[in-house]
């Protein structure tokens, strides 16, 4: 079923009835972002069709928006003391948990397919997480805490351990492929640089950023100017890193650590007052997009390489997260549940398996399918990572939710009131 509506009416679409979905998802006791995303399934083209493979794509700038805030609402919550407190154990955390799911997963898929290259592309793919859904459950219950504080700095800088795992992985699987079907392979040196560059190219540009932006804003007063800034630095900066292939959430996540570690309180202050009341628009935007993506009725082609992913990606972040917080012997409540608040994974995976995809398109020997090794590699690392995301997209928040109940974090005032 399809139904062509112009953009803009089915925007408006989107974000009256995704608010009231996230209202009737509240009314069950689920995060407000699962009621968002099962309208967009609804909205998609399992049903109605209203967003297509032609429409999505035009969208894609809501998405990007939408990260980007989230990213600088992440760096607003990396206050220096805080990481100086969590330094050293917040480094063997974020090691534990990308590495051990790199690991495993690699291991896994190895196991199953006998397949070397699959399985490192897999294995890269698993690190990831995806910051939107615990920053939005976080502000929707007004969790505080250490667990909390704990989980904002690990999705946020997660993501840059995942890019520089998957750029050596897929520098090497690339590498075997070539080897397998004796074609020539250039450029080893660039492909292994290429996830260093987009790190740190980041990280430089938001802090760039930062500082133009104290200087523009010593002369502004009222909330409303600091939060227009702030929007046309988010949109410049996510601008620049399309333009020059650079991590948009570590250049944002890193504009608002600057910022909130440089500026006066009372000016942080006015930044957050409009921000906070904003983002929960992008949320409804994002999370229905991302439901709108997923084809129901590809869910059963996972097949056991989506099952065997998703298993021991999540096995492996608990795991990793338990096991770094022994070592680096963080408070008992951090250990129990940090392993639990960060397993939505979205964007930054799904970004990285179209790299592949395109990438891989042509390369190694020739399939019993008619296609190249890597061409086939492509479409089974963005099939299943698509899929699964949107998986793990539905059920990260609830276990977030779960996570900071457990860890006394969410105010017993805001739990009673999403009860009643």
């Amino acid at each position: 079923m399809n139904i062509s509506l112009p953009i803009l009416l089915t925007v408006g679409i989107t974000i009256i009835g995704g608010f009231y979905f996230g209202k009737l998802a509240n009314k069950v006791k689920l995060p407000v972002i699962i009621g968002y995303m099962i309208f967009g399934v609804f909205l998609g083209p399992s049903v109605l069709g209203l967003y297509n493979d032609d429409i999505l794509p035009k969208l894609g700038f809501i998405t990007e928006i939408a990260l980007g805030f989230v990213a600088f609402a992440i760096g607003l919550e990396l206050k220096l003391s805080t990481l100086k407190r969590y330094g050293k154990s917040l480094i063997i955390i974020i090691f534990a948990e990308s590495f051990g799911a790199f690991i495993l997963v690699t291991a896994g898929i190895y196991l199953l397919t006998r397949n070397l290259p699959l399985a490192l592309i897999f294995g890269s793919l698993a690190p990831a997480s995806a910051p939107a859904g615990t920053v939005a459950v976080i502000r929707e219950y007004k969790s505080k805490g250490s667990l909390t504080q704990t989980l904002y700095a690990v999705v946020g800088l997660d993501d840059g351990v995942g890019v520089i795992i998957f750029g050596f992985a897929f520098a090497i699987a690339r590498a075997i492929l070539t080897h397998q079907s004796g074609q020539v392979e250039g450029g080893m040196l660039q492909t292994i640089a290429s996830p260093f560059i987009e790190v740190f190219l980041g990280m430089f540009v938001g802090y760039i950023a930062a500082l133009i932006f104290s200087l523009l804003a010593k002369k502004l007063k009222n909330a409303s100017e600091f939060f227009i800034l702030v929007f046309g630095f988010i949109v410049g900066i996510i601008g620049l890193s399309t333009q020059f292939n650079f991590s948009l959430i570590l250049a944002n996540m890193m504009f608002g650590l600057v910022l909130v570690n440089t500026q006066p309180e009372s000016t942080i202050r006015k930044i957050t007052e409009l921000f906070s009341e904003a983002l929960p628009l992008f949320f409804v935007l994002f999370f229905t997009l991302a439901g709108a993506k997923l084809h129901v009725a590809s869910l059963p082609s996972l097949g056991l390489i989506g099952l065997v992913y998703m298993v021991l990606r999540s096995g492996a972040k608990v795991s990793g997260a338990w096991l770094g917080c022994k070592v680096s012997k963080v408070e008992d409540k951090i250990r129990k549940y940090l392993g639990l608040g960060i397993l939505s994974q979205a964007g930054v995976a799904i970004g990285l398996a179209l790299i592949v995809s395109h990438k891989f398109a042509g390369i190694g020997p020739m399939t019993a399918g008619g296609i190249t090794m890597g061409s086939y590699i492509g479409a089974a690392a963005l099939t299943t990572v698509t899929a699964t995301s949107i998986l793990f997209e539905l059920i990260g928040p609830v276990l977030t939710k779960i996570a900071l109940t457990k860890a006394g974090e969410i105010p017993p005032s805001k739990e009673e009131n999403n009860k009643s």
